[in-house]
């Protein structure tokens, strides 16, 4: 007897034991969880379909000066405020921007004006040969004429009337030669007065001058380097004809450019000033597409006004072109639009809703889930305008300010306990948090 009683009270010992462990395990170790679902509130709101790209601030006009001769620069001109040409400086149309030395120059013209009034002198020359051959062949004419006269009579010898013939005949080549001579002279009068025209203009381009009125953004030479006058190194000043119109030039994806179209509304923003948004529209689409890494995009220039005087040449902007833009729709979180809920969340009734839904993962016809007191229902929309995070509700059985399901949240049931009696609502709102950041 003493012995069972010995066994009884051992087992009564185990199963207490196993019974705190179980409990231990119950309270510390085994955990349930509870799924919460994520809301967001359908709104209205500003909707923009827009199309995203990169590009360049350039001035709308620039104008490349360079040098039509050689030589070496030895000064700058002065600017609008008194103050040696340089980067910055507003210049005027016909200002001087630099001088090149000009001592060969000056030298060659003054060389081809004297071969100018060579030529000249010797039309003068040829001129006076001229009348004095034609004196001589009047003289020569008359001779002749009265030879013919005597000659027949026998009241001239053979021998007279061959050398007044010959005077005659000579004196007409005399006088053609002369004609030809002047004619030459002239020729090399031409031929002068062009070298010289030559050499004064050369002259001329040693001195720069701005072609318009603007703003020097670039000065590539400085005084003592001489300039070659060739395509690739001539180039002295770029000049922005006018800073306050800009244009963006932004490259384009071409699965984008079919989109775009002149006038379009454009925004973009500039790092230089990132809280502020600049206006433009589209002026120009460029027929000559790049390739790079097998990736084609072509240029669009984008007007702006710049009589702020913000915009800076060559500042990077992230440009956004508004394909089109709708006020005060009612749309609700792309998110919305994507969420499918587990098969063991969906109410009996909406089992076949949501067999639908699984067909409707594109296009305009899409299927959202709406908060439903302690539970959920589908509702199929028609969608609209998309901006990238928010879509256009056309159509459907959806209010503002319903509760639409972006997401599900699996909690366990000691974090549904410390969060008061109030969490076993997967709708209701968590208490604020003090002191913690948010």
């Amino acid at each position: 007897m003493k012995k069972l009683l010995r066994w009884f009270g051992t087992l009564v010992i185990l199963a207490l034991v196993c019974g705190g462990i179980y409990w231990g395990y119950c309270k510390y170790v085994k955990k349930t969880t509870v799924t919460r679902f994520t809301t967001e509130p359908v709104t209205r709101s500003e909707l923009s379909s827009t199309i995203s790209a990169t590009g360049t601030v350039e001035p709308e006009e620039l104008v490349n000066v360079g040098s039509q001769v050689n030589g070496k620069i030895i000064s700058f001109g002065v600017d609008s405020d008194k103050k040696e040409v340089d980067y910055g400086s507003p210049v005027k149309e016909g200002m001087v921007l630099a001088r090149i030395d000009d001592a060969l120059y000056d030298a060659e013209m003054r060389e081809a004006q004297a071969q100018k009034l060579k030529a000249e002198a010797s039309i003068l020359s040829s001129q006076a040969n001229i009348d004095y051959a034609k004196a001589k062949l009047i003289l020569a004419d008359s001779n002749w004429i009265r030879a013919q006269n005597l000659y027949p009579k026998g009241a001239m010898a053979k021998s007279d009337y061959d050398n007044y013939k010959a005077e005659y005949e000579s004196a007409k080549a005399t006088v053609a030669i002369n004609e030809a001579a002047l004619a030459e002279n002239k020729a090399a009068l031409a031929v002068a007065e062009a070298s010289y025209d030559k050499a004064s203009r050369n002259l001329g381009y040693c001195t720069i001058s701005s072609p318009v009125d603007g703003v020097i953004i670039d000065r590539r030479v400085s005084i003592g380097q001489t300039v070659v006058s060739n395509m690739s190194a001539s180039s002295l000043f770029l000049i922005a004809k006018d800073l306050k119109r800009m244009q963006v030039w932004v490259s384009v994806n071409e699965a984008d450019i079919g989109s775009l179209k002149v006038g379009m509304p454009v925004e973009f923003t500039v790092d230089a000033f990132p809280d502020a948004v600049f206006y433009g529209e589209v002026h120009k689409i460029r027929l000559n597409a790049t390739m790079s890494q097998n990736v084609v995009t072509y240029v669009v220039e984008v007007s702006t006004d710049n009589s702020s005087g913000k915009l800076l040449p060559y500042l990077t902007a992230s440009v956004k072109f508004i394909k089109d833009r709708k006020k005060d729709v009612l749309c609700v979180p792309n998110a919305a639009l994507r969420y499918r809920p587990a098969e063991n969340l969906v109410p009996e009734q909406y089992r076949a809703q949501a067999a639908e839904a699984a067909t409707l993962r594109s296009g305009k016809e899409r299927m959202i889930w709406v908060r439903s007191g302690e539970s959920i229902r589908p509702v199929k929309v028609t969608t609209g305008l998309n901006d990238g995070v928010m879509t256009e509700i056309v159509s459907g059985d959806v209010k503002e300010g319903e509760e639409v399901i972006v997401g599900t949240t699996v909690v366990s049931s000691e974090q549904v306990a410390s969060s008061g009696a109030n969490a076993g609502s997967p709708f209701l709102p968590k208490p604020p948090q003090r002191g913690r950041r948010r």
